[in-house]
């Protein structure tokens, strides 16, 4: 899918139908000709595949928004996770590298143990508890192997109004029983895909502007942080404003609710860096939620 733009900037984006992909798609429309390739025209798991279509496309820059998200699923097919979470991501930035230009790519706090008592920063040492950290780690590695201009960005607990998520699981289940259990002993910072989208915009024209920071490695979450109890809450609070029905919420650990993959505790990503290399800095994840929802 190419948009209707005519701009000089040419972008290839992979991932067509993933929550951050459509945010981009909305976002970038007017800024750049958009090359969005989703799983029909980009099989990731095929090397030869991808560097094939870079070289066909030679675009301006290339922003990987496709991955293998499924965390419980990753467990049992952990081949395919590591195909399209890490060679995939390196195969990228070795063309990108041949073409002389940047690659963006999105990463997640699942690449940390979740262990440590404040907010995780990019200097900490990894430590994936699953395959789906363990392959997006090594993606992240891959990309960093290559060199050259890129900005791997960590996010953590994506939502939107599209595609499969805690909003929208919430948003349903809340409505529909009267009583929900959800993990309270879990931080992080729920962060809106399209959040994720204004600032990778703002990044673009930060460097097209010649502002670029330094390339490298980012944290870029919403600011604040809550417990996916307290996300529910929120949800709920929004749903109860409109005179909709709403569960009963109860806080549960953890342990109470066992999943193949074990989860990090604290996700909490130290963003700072981010402003201050590049200037940009994401809204509260209260305030994104309100904003996602109007």
């Amino acid at each position: 899918m190419t948009s209707g733009v005519n701009n000089a900037l040419n972008i290839l984006i992979s991932g067509q139908h993933g929550q951050v992909s459509r945010e981009l798609q909305q976002r970038l429309g007017d800024l750049a000709q958009l090359h969005v390739l989703g799983r029909d025209q980009l099989d990731l798991a095929n090397p030869e595949g991808i560097r094939e279509r870079v070289q066909t496309l030679k675009p301006d820059l290339i922003i990987n928004a496709a991955a293998h998200t499924a965390v419980d699923k990753a467990e049992s097919e952990p081949e395919l996770a590591f195909a399209i979470n890490a060679r995939a991501p390196g195969i990228f930035a070795e063309e990108a590298a041949k073409l002389g230009i940047p690659l963006i790519h999105y990463s997640t706090d699942y690449v940390f143990d979740g262990s440590k008592d404040s907010p995780y920063t990019e200097d900490d040492e990894p430590n994936p508890l699953g395959v789906y950290g363990r392959s997006k780690l090594a993606g992240e590695q891959a990309i960093a192997a290559v060199g050259g201009q890129h900005l791997i960005l960590r996010t953590s607990w994506v939502y939107s109004r599209h595609g499969s998520n805690f909003l929208l699981t919430m948003q349903r289940l809340l409505q529909e029983k009267p009583e929900l259990r959800i993990v309270a002993d879990q931080i992080g910072a729920p962060t809106w895909a399209g959040t994720i989208a204004i600032s990778t915009r703002a990044l673009i024209e930060r460097w097209q502007a010649g502002q670029a920071g330094a390339w490298g490695t980012y944290h870029l979450t919403a600011q604040g942080e809550t417990s996916w109890f307290g996300f529910a809450q929120a949800i709920g609070e929004q749903l109860k404003a409109q005179g909709l029905p709403c569960a009963e919420l109860l806080p549960i650990p953890s342990s109470d609710y066992p999943t193949p993959a074990r989860r990090p505790l604290n996700s909490r990503l130290d963003c700072s860096r981010l402003q201050r290399e590049w200037q940009v800095s994401q809204p509260h994840w209260q305030q994104a939620l309100i904003d996602c929802l109007k």
